[in-house]
């Protein structure tokens, strides 16, 4: 794996774990605040594990989606 892939991961990675952060924390806020929240779409809180899932190294790639499909299978 080249320097520069593994650069491009590192930052897919922490910048996952920001949004996490940012976007949880923010729906969080406004469910404790009692704001409306139905105006949010579905994919905003999913977006970050998508920057998440594709800056861990592909042997955890690998053993999230066999956990997923170990998950849907029963």
């Amino acid at each position: 794996m080249s320097r520069l892939e593994l650069v491009v991961k590192k930052l897919m990675l922490w910048t996952g774990y920001a949004g996490v952060v940012v976007i949880y924390g923010g729906f969080l806020f406004l469910l404790l605040s009692g704001q409306d929240t139905r105006a949010l779409p579905w994919y905003i809180l999913l977006s970050p594990w998508v920057c998440v899932f594709f800056g861990l190294p592909s042997t955890q790639q690998h053993a999230v989606v066999g956990w997923f499909i170990n998950k849907f299978r029963r």
